[in-house]
């Protein structure tokens, strides 16, 4: 805990960048006091195109850059219309009419329009661009046409099933009626594109231009990061309220929190394993936590022949027990799981998995006896490096060791952005940590973006390389149900399906765990379990010399000034 020293000092709302120099708290200054804080991020996967970025580093990225056509509700996940769409209407959950509201730009100053989102929905689901956001158009009429079949080339390269009416109105057909339709188009794969980029896709990557409350002033450097600016012409009601945001990358969940200690970062999502229990007391004021909309969860590399027995995952699944690690390691800021879909989301069910996903060692030693597996053999566990992993899969591995008789190596050398592909690649030699953050608030988003046919790479996130026509099938009529309720009961037994095979099993449901410096404020963690860093605001902090009349006077023309007790 930091020692508590009191200090008079004055907090003072800077309404133009570089109007005061600033002392940052916790004895250093992030940014300087020029309105522009500093936020932890990982090394995205991809260069950061909405289409081709669907993991979380590059996602918080992306949602300063780019604003959705439609929003969640904070409190409930429905959708609300505070983005691009006006309305998104139906007759039949077949053909769907996006109105835009007026007044939209990108940040080179074109509007976005209609064909800002027709053009580049086409360009996302094409398969010889290779995104991983392809399979979440899918089910739009034309989509199969622009899917290249064993290196052919696609026969259309624009999907049929999207009509521009006009500047602010397009149609969207699909194959099928798809209720939850609206939800999707919250997802950022969705989000515009303005003509800039199909000039040089590769340079828009490293420095994106959206239609967000930030924008891109200078390229992404991979390693280091990269600094966005408020935009000044930003039609959405939610305005930056700081001049800007650094990205700051950085490898290893311990570095960046004790820069944040150090004043040297401002906000930090995510901690590392020996900060769980204790933040909240380090930090007090300046610490916030909520539920993360995810699931964590053994993946099986199906490709394997070591796991290509559903038996086998099953006894792997059987052989961990979720609460002694969730209590042991995690200190319960984890909750063990028993479905494949997180507990925020229309139609997750508590103990789906049963008792699939619950500690029975006698019964594991069973199916693996059936099965004919090799437990001379050591297994590999895989995770990637500098997140926070190591404890809790080696407690993993111990368990299997322990319950099964196999022993394990663990192979957690490899940074995110080079775990991801190798993934892809049929890399993973035995099993593999997998986590999934919800991008919309149903259950299919956490089953068809990881278990189905379509989304196989390099189309999608299915690295555990599982299909099943009958998973596919119960999915497709899920899709084709008249309302969300008769699509969720679909889908429910999508999961089912996934139970009895297996191909991955759940573990646990996360806490999303915020810390921030003295210099901001405001920091909220929304339901897709990001920063809001549109919200934040930075502060310039300034000790007070009563004697100081100049001093006094800057501080009167910055604007709110409040006299407070702060902990050093």
């Amino acid at each position: 805990m930091r020692i508590k020293r009191a200090a008079v000092i004055a907090t003072a709302v800077l309404t133009s960048a570089g109007l005061l120099a600033a002392c940052g708290g916790d004895g250093g200054s992030a940014s300087g006091g020029d309105g522009i804080y500093s936020i932890y991020i990982g090394d995205p996967e991809n260069p950061l195109v909405p289409g081709n970025t669907t993991e979380s580093e590059g996602s918080q990225v992306l949602k300063a850059l780019f604003t959705p056509l439609v929003t969640f509700n904070d409190d409930d996940n429905s959708v609300e219309f505070d983005g691009v769409a006006e309305s998104v209407e139906s007759e039949d959950n077949v053909t769907w009419t996006v109105k835009l509201k007026d007044g939209w730009t990108f940040h080179d100053g074109t509007p976005v329009t209609s064909e800002s989102y027709t053009k580049a929905w086409s360009y996302n689901a094409l398969s010889t661009n290779a995104f991983g956001g392809s399979y979440f158009f899918d089910n739009i009429e034309g989509y199969d046409d622009l899917q290249g079949v064993d290196g052919a080339e696609p026969a259309a390269t624009e999907l049929t099933g999207l009509n521009v009416v006009d500047d602010t109105t397009f149609t969207v057909t699909l194959d099928g009626p798809f209720a939850i339709f609206p939800l999707t188009l919250g997802y950022q794969a969705f989000d515009p594109l303005p003509e800039v980029f199909y000039e040089d896709p590769d340079a828009f990557g490293a420095r994106p231009i959206g239609n967000g409350p930030f924008k891109a002033d200078e390229e992404f450097v991979p390693g280091r990061g990269f600094t966005v600016t408020k935009y000044e012409d930003y039609a959405g009601d939610n305005a930056a309220q700081s001049e800007g945001v650094e990205f700051k990358v950085y490898t290893e969940y311990s570095t960046g929190y004790n820069d944040v200690q150090a004043g040297g970062l401002d906000v930090m999502l995510q901690l590392p394993e020996d900060a769980w229990a204790t933040a909240r007391d380090t930090f007090g004021e300046n610490y916030g936590e909520r539920p993360r909309p995810d699931v964590t969860s053994l993946g099986f590399p199906t490709y394997d022949p070591r796991f290509q027995d559903p038996n086998v995952r099953k006894a792997f699944s059987m052989a961990i027990d979720r609460q002694a690690i969730a209590t042991a390691i995690f200190t319960d800021t984890r909750t063990p799981a028993g479905s494949f879909a997180s507990p925020v989301v229309e139609g997750y069910r508590e103990d789906a998995c049963g008792a699939n996903c619950e500690l029975n060692a006698d019964e594991a030693n069973q199916l693996l006896d059936e099965a004919g597996f090799d437990r001379s053999q050591p297994v590999d566990l895989w995770f990637n490096a500098g997140a926070g992993h190591d404890s809790w899969m080696t407690a993993v591995g111990n368990q299997i060791r322990e319950n099964l008789g196999v022993d394990y190596a663990l192979r957690g050398d490899l940074q995110f952005a080079q775990y991801l592909p190798l993934q892809d690649a049929q890399g993973m030699t035995g099993p593999f940590r997998a986590g999934w953050i919800m991008d919309y608030p149903s259950i299919y988003n956490f089953l068809s973006p990881l278990y189905s046919t379509a989304a196989l790479p390099p189309a999608g996130s299915n690295t555990t390389f599982f299909s099943d026509p009958a998973f596919d099938a119960a999915l497709a009529e899920g899709n084709n149900a008249e309302d969300i309720e008769a699509a969720t009961e679909d889908y429910q037994r999508a999961e089912d399906i996934l139970i009895e095979q297996m191909p991955a099993t759940p573990l646990f449901y996360g806490l999303n765990q915020a810390v921030w410096s003295d210099r901001v404020s405001d920091v909220k963690i929304d339901n897709t379990g990001n920063i809001v860093v549109e919200d934040v605001v930075e502060q310039a902090v300034l000790a007070v010399f009563l004697q100081t009349g100049d001093l006094l006077a800057s501080i009167g023309r910055a604007g709110l000034v409040k006299i407070r007790l702060v902990e050093e």
